[in-house]
């Protein structure tokens, strides 16, 4: 391993219950669905405006209408969950080990820079990461390896050499098609959602794990 990649929402911070929690009110109370809050969950993936084709079809929203929607979705996120907003438990401790053995680091995520900056701004981690590729950095979202094959080309390494962070299946899966190993953060998603992906090195809670710590530990 010579560089690390970490997707963001669910990664670095355990905030996917506040997404849910908007993308749940915006797509029943405001848009007038009916969807259960797992299949709200199993849609949150990729860039908002996907979201929300995968939900009511194409053509049913202008793109003005969904950059609206996309960014009240956002507002009313930030707000919910700014009183909450940390980083996973011993995550800052690993960044700034990273850090010291100078290993680069980046965030690859399809939330947009809005969100990121929120995160990296907010709890004053910019300094730890190298590279950011967000929503509006590629033309295909994950499972499609674009994003990480972006952050590594960013990193300046081969993609083989770089080891991703991720929570969530689609997410495992782009760093598979990027020919990168994976270790996952079990916030959002259980241990056997995972069982069918063979680049799956390890399943943590967090970053106190002592797999995780060896790894920038030796």
């Amino acid at each position: 391993m010579k560089g690390i990649i970490f997707d963001l929402n669910g990664t670095m911070i355990n905030d996917m219950w506040y997404h849910t929690l908007a993308w749940e009110k915006i797509l029943n109370e405001d848009l007038g669905g009916n969807f259960t809050r797992d299949e709200v969950k199993l849609n949150m993936y990729g860039k908002n405006h996907e979201l929300l084709v995968r939900m009511f079809g194409e053509n049913h929203f202008t793109l003005k209408e969904m950059d609206k929607l996309s960014f009240e979705k956002e507002r009313r996120y930030q707000e919910a969950f700014l009183p909450k907003l940390a980083l996973l438990p011993g995550l800052h401790e690993f960044l700034e080990k990273a850090h010291q053995k100078g290993i680069p680091m980046a965030i690859g995520s399809a939330a947009i820079p809005y969100n990121i900056d929120f995160v990296l701004d907010g709890l004053n981690i910019r300094k730890y990461i190298k590279a950011v590729v967000s929503a509006d950095d590629v033309e295909l979202s994950k499972p499609h390896p674009e994003t990480f094959l972006k952050c590594a080309q960013l990193l300046g390494l081969d993609p083989t050499d770089c080891l991703v962070f991720e929570d969530v299946p689609k997410g495992a899966e782009a760093a598979a098609n990027a020919g990168m190993k994976t270790v996952i953060l079990t916030t959002t998603h259980k241990s056997a959602e995972f069982a069918h992906m063979q680049n799956i090195l390890h399943f943590a809670p967090d970053f106190y794990d002592e797999y995780i710590n060896g790894l920038v530990d030796n």
